[in-house]
């Protein structure tokens, strides 16, 4: 009899943790529909526009419930999130461009790089050095043995994993400078603020029509204003151990879109490939002796 109480509460810690896990496939599917959305609209409007669109949307988000109280902008706790500014503006930027070079898969894949990189390197297993050459195997079948790779389009890619690298990095410092999500709030408003006068210069104001104006809302709640304002709930629900192997997932999610909705064609090698940085991130991460706490960890915990 008094072992009774014992599985309602596991049953509840269970369905807590079932439902977070749901949740955050969720929000892999709509981070990666963003994406795609991005790839339609992005020969349209150019990667400045929807970038800084995306950030727009973010921003509007955040203001209501995260707005940084003037005192806590001193310079000595705001650099860290002046800088997440700048780097969330170049890696999103990176990003969709090597999107329209090649390919959301392909770009997406490349991209996961950046966090793999960060786990890996807290790590000295002899496993993880495994993981790590597994990854890079999957990347040089993916980038192409034909000598026919687009070399911008992977560069850009590659700026865009190191620029996720940093965003991990610059988050768990932010997350201790300032309370709650007011630290992404800082940096969403940096981040527009370098992306708009980028976006003005080649604004296309004729190509702007009513079905484009929808995509980039579209892209800015599926993206950005979906998943953050999710991600609170996801990881007081989680561990962050679960949380990483779910978004190991990312790079096959994206080239399912990639497929799906922008005509993408992979070739067997290209599949195989995808799988094999997914498995290398999930491996490494789940085999990990003593998950950390996460940086967006942190910040959910700040959060009223």
């Amino acid at each position: 009899m008094t072992g009774g109480p014992a599985a309602p509460i596991d049953g509840s810690r269970s369905g807590r943790t079932a439902v977070g896990a749901a949740v955050q496939a969720g929000t892999e599917v709509s981070i990666n529909l963003g994406s795609a959305l991005a790839g339609l609209v992005i020969p349209v409007v150019g990667s400045p526009v929807v970038v800084a669109a995306r950030q727009l949307v973010m921003l509007a988000t955040l203001l209501p419930f995260a707005r940084p109280r003037r005192s806590s902008l001193a310079w000595r706790r705001s650099w860290p999130a002046v800088l997440l500014g700048v780097d969330l503006a170049v890696m999103n930027l990176a990003f969709y461009e090597s999107v329209h070079l090649l390919g959301l898969g392909v770009a997406a894949t490349i991209e996961f790089l950046g966090p793999l990189a960060v786990a890996l390197l807290l790590s000295r297993r002899l496993l993880d050095v495994g993981c790590a050459l597994v990854a890079a195997v999957g990347v040089v079948l993916l980038t192409g043995l034909d000598g026919e790779a687009d070399v911008a389009g992977i560069l850009l890619a590659l700026t865009a994993a190191a620029a996720w690298a940093s965003y991990i990095l610059l988050t768990r410092r932010v997350a201790t400078t300032l309370p709650g999500l007011d630290g992404l709030t800082v940096a969403s408003a940096v981040s527009l603020a370098i992306l708009l006068p980028v976006a003005a210069v080649g604004f296309p104001a004729g190509r702007f029509s009513g079905e484009v104006l929808a995509l980039l809302l579209a892209i800015g709640v599926l993206s950005s204003a979906l998943p953050y304002s999710l991600d609170t709930f996801i990881l007081r629900r989680i561990p962050p151990r679960l949380y990483a192997i779910i978004t190991a997932t990312g790079p096959a999610i994206a080239a399912g879109f990639g497929a799906l909705v922008l005509g993408e064609r992979f070739a067997a090698v290209e599949l195989i490939a995808v799988a094999l940085v997914c498995l290398a991130a999930g491996t490494a991460v789940a085999t990990q002796r003593e998950p950390p706490h996460t940086d967006l960890e942190r910040t959910a915990e700040g959060v009223p």
